[in-house]
């Protein structure tokens, strides 16, 4: 008997404490991969169902941090959009709701570098939601995407954490640091979180 394609779920993580947040809650239930800000570290094919999971930027003001973003569909830059899979997004959506977390179902957009100002408030009046450097570009059968809403056009963060080191030298984004610390590793958590409930 050939196993059910579907059922074989790859969490994508891009960044350590995305990955070690998934790692705890979702143990080896799942394969898991971190692939680095924008797929950098791994970019590979995946068979059956990637699920792209941990934190984004928040484009509206009515979306704060915390928000968990299951879109239906992944936005690039060049204007194409990625289909997420109907029936894993229905899945996902529904273990939000169990675990009674808020969910905002709007187009996520893939960028190539962070988002802020007024580049914020264009893609939020093109109906995006939520933006993130890694969702649009997984190259996978099919795709789900989890990503729980970090900064926010309230409160955005320094472009230098894109890279460590470079934050490490920057001394305008150490003023980030208390809120990262606070923030960074729950809302990655949640977002794991919403995955586990859903695979059970």
């Amino acid at each position: 008997m050939v196993p059910d394609e579907r059922l074989r779920v790859t969490v994508v993580t891009a960044t350590g404490l995305e990955y070690s947040q998934a790692r705890k809650v979702l143990g080896d239930r799942v394969a898991l991969v971190r692939a680095g800000i924008a797929m950098r570290r791994n970019g590979h094919f995946i068979e059956g169902t990637a699920i792209s999971c941990g934190l984004a930027g928040g484009l509206r003001p009515d979306l704060p941090t915390g928000t968990i973003l299951i879109p239906s569909r992944i936005g690039c830059e060049d204007g194409s959009f990625v289909a997420c899979d109907e029936t894993m997004t229905r899945n996902l959506r529904a273990a939000a709701a169990r675990l009674r977390l808020r969910v905002d179902r709007s187009d996520l957009l893939t960028t190539a570098a962070l988002v802020h100002g007024e580049r914020r408030v264009a893609y939020a009046s093109a109906g995006f939601g939520g933006v993130d450097m890694e969702s649009g570009l997984l190259d996978a059968q099919r795709i789900a995407c989890v990503r729980v809403v970090l900064d926010t056009p309230e409160r955005e963060i320094s472009p230098a954490w894109v890279n460590g080191v470079r934050a490490a030298v920057t001394p305008s984004a150490w003023r980030d640091l208390p809120f990262l610390m606070k923030n960074g590793p729950r809302c990655a958590r949640t977002a794991a979180e919403v995955i586990a409930e859903a695979l059970r």
